[in-house]
């Protein structure tokens, strides 16, 4: 007996796991490193090109500096801070800021709604209308924007009062869009850009419908109403979320539609604009990083809820 269990039992200290083999150990570390490895050039790329230039803001939004001025620039602390949020006209942008992205993400999301809701049903040449659909936010922003100031909006020779011009005679009336709406022909010609943006990521939440529950509840004498209200839209509140999170983030740093459009006037300045006006306009450099780093941070903040949102997505997806 003690023959074979002096056979069949492995002697003390003889175990056959290194050190290098255990979970965790070196060799695992330089896998995870030789994985890393091809990422690193663009990590670094990216710290170059985003986060230097960002330190260097938030150092600049701490002096009193102004290019007409080289010889007075003096360290202020906190004070472009406090300048930026007292002083009336950056005020008067933020309420436009607001009220530009609010009004733009709301009306892309139900226009989104609504063509997502069409492109959901089987019909001839339902591809051909969907690209057709994509097609404004695939084109250039300052495009878009040009596009919609001289070709729609010209009280001369613009479509829309070709339009009227064509259904009413000569005397129908030629209004200045831009001049007595400016803010509603920003908010136009954004939403015109952002809505199918909206229309695609509400149409892939349609697409994950379980379709078991929907036939349950057509088979119960559910009307589409109904299944609308009770089946649909709750499972697209995530979607909606997210399409309002990402639609804010990218309105609120929008510049090329007021600029191009309005150039900040009639109460259009937003706050990009009003920073590219204090900075390149005005040479206020320490004032426009302090509203520049403020504007970062309002982005940073969305974005984290957009990303919650993002994950939670996946782990219903994952979980499903």
């Amino acid at each position: 007996m003690s023959t074979v269990a002096s056979t069949t039992t492995p002697a003390r200290g003889s175990g056959t796991t290194k050190a290098s083999g255990r979970p965790g150990g070196p060799s695992d570390r330089l896998r995870a490193w030789a994985a890393r490895g091809p990422l690193l050039p663009a990590l670094v790329f990216l710290i170059l090109v985003t986060q230097l230039p960002f330190v260097a803001t938030l150092v600049i939004s701490l002096f009193k500096w102004n290019a007409y001025y080289p010889k007075e620039r003096s360290f202020t602390w906190f004070a472009n801070y406090q300048e930026v949020l007292s002083e009336p006209a950056l005020r008067d942008s933020v309420l436009t800021t607001v009220l530009l992205t609010v009004t733009v993400v709301l009306v892309s999301l139900v226009l989104g709604l609504g063509l997502a809701l069409l492109l959901d049903r089987s019909f001839a040449g339902r591809g051909i209308v969907r690209t057709m659909l994509i097609a404004p936010f695939l084109v250039v922003p300052i495009a878009a924007a040009l596009l919609w100031k001289h070709v729609l909006f010209n009280p001369e020779y613009g479509l829309f009062n070709g339009l009227l011009h064509w259904a009413f005679g000569d005397g129908a009336a030629q209004p200045d869009w831009i001049a007595e709406m400016p803010l509603g022909a920003v908010e136009a010609a954004l939403v015109w850009q952002w809505t199918p943006f909206m229309m695609l990521i509400l149409l892939a939440g349609l697409q994950s419908r379980p379709a078991d529950a929907i036939e349950a509840a057509r088979i119960d004498g559910a009307g589409a109403w109904q299944i609308f209200r009770y089946l649909t839209l709750p499972h697209l509140r995530r979607y909606l979320e997210l399409g309002a999170l990402l639609g804010s983030v990218y309105v609120v740093q929008n510049f090329d539609a007021v600029y191009t459009i309005t150039s900040g006037g009639l109460g259009t300045a937003n706050l990009p604009y009003t920073i590219y006006q204090t900075f390149y306009q005005g040479h206020e450099y320490g004032r426009a990083s302090a509203a520049g780093v403020l504007v970062v941070i309002g982005s940073l903040i969305i974005a984290t809820f957009a990303l919650r949102v993002v994950s939670s997505l996946f782990r219903e997806e994952s979980a499903a």
